[in-house]
Order: structure tokens, then sequence, then C-alpha cells
């Protein structure tokens, strides 16, 4: 019996438009009455995740959580406590905003705990950040001396054009040596944590702290940023849009894609 699920969002349990399927909120509610707890463990921000956590009835619930910023944060829905984080040291975090803030063809996203600030933002990735209830500010220059005293979750830079993105990323990746977590999301963000930060740590991280064992996790995803998250638990599962590496990973891949892929997932392995 599965205990625990964590879910990415955009893409997974979430479509193109940032909407959610009444199946997959009549899916999350019945496993979560069924006791299984339900964590949307995402790279973007907790405060965006309020709207989703109010219509699948967990928003402000205490012993409920969300993880954010690729792991980087885990926190707990009731007054949003954080429990835990794992920030990019500054040194880290201003590094890749040097380089990939010289790229007027890419914007570059720095993720504090609480805020986003967005460098040289994007028409379309405003516009994708919009109907996810992302709320941001705008830097107007390249200044980072204003995040000092700042938690840096991560930084991460956007172009929807992967000729464009990849050299960005690689770039980035050869000034470190390697020595950050870097992933893709969405097709046109490349993410940059501390190493050691992901998706799948954090989640062991939350299900030891709640006595749950690897094998009784259930994750879904679809994409890079997923992959250390369905590699560490029990039972793997990408939903049908997911790209052929997550799925390669995959215990069992949805027939459904983000409309009703998450609500066939819970109905197959938890429910029915």
């Amino acid at each position: 019996m599965y205990k625990l699920i964590v879910s990415d969002l955009d893409e997974t349990l979430l479509s193109r438009d940032g909407s959610i399927s009444e199946e997959n909120v009549a899916a999350v509610e019945a496993a979560s009455k069924k006791g299984v707890k339900f964590v949307p463990n995402t790279g973007r921000g907790f405060a965006s995740v309020q709207p989703l956590l109010k219509k699948l009835s967990l928003f402000q619930k205490p012993d409920e959580f969300v993880i954010s910023y690729n792991g980087g944060a885990i926190i707990e829905n009731q007054k949003n406590q954080v429990l835990q984080t794992n920030e990019m040291t500054y040194e880290e975090a201003k590094g890749v905003f040097d380089i990939t803030s010289q790229y007027p063809q890419n914007d570059t996203h720095v993720y504090t705990l609480n805020e986003l600030y967005i460098y040289n933002p994007r028409e379309e990735d405003l516009a994708y950040l919009k109907p996810r209830h992302v709320e941001y500010k705008i830097m107007t220059d390249r200044d980072f001396s204003i995040f000092k005293n700042e938690k840096i979750m991560k930084v991460i830079t956007m172009n929807p054009d992967e000729k464009v993105l990849h050299p960005v990323h690689d770039k980035v990746m050869a000034a470190f040596n390697n020595q950050l977590n870097a992933t893709y999301s969405s097709g046109m963000y490349a993410e940059f944590n501390h190493l050691g930060t992901d998706k799948g740590t954090a989640t062991l991280e939350l299900a030891e702290s709640l006595g749950i064992k690897k094998d009784e996790v259930l994750a879904l995803g679809d994409n890079s940023n997923d992959l250390p998250m369905l590699r560490k638990v029990g039972m793997p599962v990408v939903v049908s849009n997911g790209t052929d590496e997550a799925k390669e990973i995959a215990k069992y891949v949805t027939k459904n894609n983000y409309k009703m892929g998450v609500a066939e997932a819970i109905h197959k392995f938890i429910l029915d």
C-alpha cells in the first residue's frame, strides 16, 4: 500500500495552460480521504501553489506538505511553515546569474525563499507564469548584491529554443566543473540548484520524517527535473506526455497525459 504520493505539477498534474482537470482533483481528494498523503513536488515557489492547494482541499492543512524549488525547501501547508531548506551559496547563484544574464535572448529567474525576480523577461515566459499564479518582480539591472542577505533557492534561465538554451546551460556547468544540480523543465527552462538538491532527496527526507519507507512512495513526473524523484521511490510513474528519458525509468507509463494521467495512476495503485 502506498502511503505517500509526490507529484510534479506543470505538465504532470496540471495542463499546459496551468489548469487541473476535475478527474485529477477527484482522485487526489479520494486518496487523501483514504489517508494517503498527496505532496506537490515542484520547481516553483510554494506561494504559487496555494490556489492549487485550495482546489485539492489541502490548503492550510496541518501535517500536509509541499516540496518546492526542486527539493530546495519542504513546507508544511499550515501557516506555510518552512521545515527545511537547501539553498545555493551566494557565490554559486551570482556565478550562474553573471553568465545567463549576458545572453539577451534569454531571461533569468532568481528565486529567493519568498520571492521571484526576473531579469530581461521574455513575453512568452510571463504568459506561461500568469495562469500559474506566479508573482514576480522585475530586475532592471544586473546588480546581484540585492540578494546578499537572502536565501537563494535556485537560478534558472529561459529560452524556448533548445539550440539557444542548451549552450547556456553547458557554459554554466563548465564554469562550475559540473558542481551544481542542473535540470531542464517545460521544454524551455534550464534550472540550477545547489549540488545534492533535487526532488528525490527531498522526497525521501520528507518520507523518513513521516515514518514512510521509499517502497511506500508513488511519484509522478514528466521531465528531467523529475528524474531524481522517479529513481528514488518505490513506484515511479510517468504521464504519457513525459520525455523518453523519464519513461525509461518509470515502472508505469499512463495511457493519459497531464489531463487525466495522475487520476489514472491513483486509481490503478491506490483506489481500485
